[in-house]
């Protein structure tokens, strides 16, 4: 089940790229790039170029919580792109965005749902 189409520069506050992520979290761009394979962060294609949504951490460090939604979601057969879209924009079955319940401390709630996502 793909997201409805949206304008990407709108679901997400600020859009960090892998050399954003480098001075934030100050790691090397290798470091980024396994965090992205461990789904730890997950980037979606923006404007052609990999970025990952500002709201994906916390303070300094990837939200705890992202990394087993996110493989939820790749199990169910989303893209990388689909997952983190659909993290993002507001699902009605949780009256907000996925990242939002999450970050409020839902993520029993939020799990739940994206494995019913087919």
């Amino acid at each position: 089940m793909s997201p409805a189409p949206t304008d990407d520069a709108t679901l997400s506050e600020r859009w960090l790229t892998v050399p954003d992520l480098v001075d934030l979290l100050g790691v090397t761009p290798g470091r980024i790039h396994r965090l992205f394979e461990q789904k730890t962060l997950l980037p979606a294609r923006v404007d052609g170029v990999l970025k990952v949504p500002s709201e994906f951490l916390d303070g300094t460090e990837p939200l705890p919580e992202l990394r087993g939604t996110l493989i939820v979601l790749g199990d169910n057969g989303f893209s990388d792109d689909e997952a983190v879209r659909w993290m993002l924009a507001v699902d009605d079955a949780i009256g907000d965005s996925p990242i939002n319940a999450l970050r409020a401390g839902r993520k029993a709630e939020v799990r739940r749902i994206a494995q019913s996502l087919l």
